[in-house]
């Protein structure tokens, strides 16, 4: 309907004027603008390049606690072990284990090859600079290792740095490596102990009070200490293994010596009926499981083999 006006003295309805034209341009309607990038994606890269250095780290000390056992075997087996104890000689040793893990973890989470060889390169290099002024003896053999694994990290970081946008490579798992993998807090404590097997001996009295202070400080940080009773069997869990320490520790000698066997061995029971999740991760009880009967295995080892 077209826009009027009433004038006072006349009840005749006339149009209003149309308005008049004028120089300045009537105002449009705002121009939607492009959304500013948000943080997500930095931050999301940022995590991933973390995850990804995490997990090299992770590999390279499996490696080392893996393969370095091995190393001393193999030395006194064939009697190059005073070779082997070189400096320059265990720095390049120390470069091979950890690149050997981190190759393996790199090709479990489908890295291509020439990434994995730009890391294997990021590993020897800064030892072999060093060698140089090492041989001048400019700088003595612990600079040597630590010059080498300080070196090591910025070299990590650029070449994780290279290849962070880089598509991983197809590849296809078989299922048992799938299940180790699915299962690597036991593959963990496994590596922690490799080396106790070359020497066994048995662990102070006093360690078993980690055993329930371990799932006592972990549920109070999860707040998981709450449930019907849950506490209350915690604390006897406590209240037990500081007794059998205590016993322990008056005996001494071999009695000692099976009494912490025993401790850690019957901890594995214990984690075996936490491993629902209730008060500690379900990872941290397999872990605890593996590492509390192969720790109590090598310590009857060591009290088999020790005289009385």
């Amino acid at each position: 309907m077209e826009n009027t006006r009433m004038y006072a003295d006349s009840l005749t309805a006339v149009p209003s004027p149309a308005p008049l034209p004028t120089d300045e341009p009537t105002p449009s309607a705002p121009t939607p603008t492009a959304a500013a990038p948000t943080a997500a994606a930095p931050a999301s890269s940022r995590r991933r390049l973390l995850w990804h250095l995490g997990e090299m780290a992770v590999a390279m000390v499996a490696g080392m606690l893996l393969l370095g056992p091995l190393w001393e075997l193999a030395g006194t087996a064939l009697g190059v072990g005073d070779a082997l104890a070189r400096p320059e000689v265990a720095a390049l040793v120390m470069a091979t284990n950890m690149t050997v893990g981190m190759t393996v973890g790199m090709r479990y989470r489908a890295h291509r090859w020439h990434a994995v060889g730009e890391m294997a390169a990021a590993m020897y290099v800064p030892f072999l600079l060093l060698l140089v002024p090492f041989w001048a003896g400019l700088i003595d053999a612990d600079a040597l290792l630590l010059g080498g694994h300080l070196l090591m990290i910025p070299a990590m970081v650029l070449v994780a740095l290279r290849h962070r946008h880089e598509a991983s490579a197809p590849v296809r798992r078989h299922r048992v490596v799938a299940a180790l993998a699915h299962h690597w807090p036991a593959g963990l404590a496994l590596l922690l102990t490799v080396d106790m097997w070359v020497d066994p001996s048995v662990l102070s009295p006093w360690t078993m009070l980690v055993l329930p202070g371990g799932y006592l400080l972990i549920g109070v940080a999860r707040r998981t200490l709450g449930g019907r009773g849950v506490l209350a069997t915690q604390l006897a869990g406590l209240a037990i293994w500081v007794a059998l320490t205590l016993v322990a520790v008056m005996a001494g000698g071999r009695t000692a010596a099976w009494l912490v066997a025993f401790g850690w061995l019957a901890h594995a029971g214990w984690d075996l009926a936490h491993r629902n999740g209730r008060v500690v991760p379900r990872g941290y009880a397999e872990f605890c499981v593996v590492l509390d009967v192969a720790l109590a295995a090598v310590m009857v080892l060591a009290i088999l083999t020790t005289d009385a």
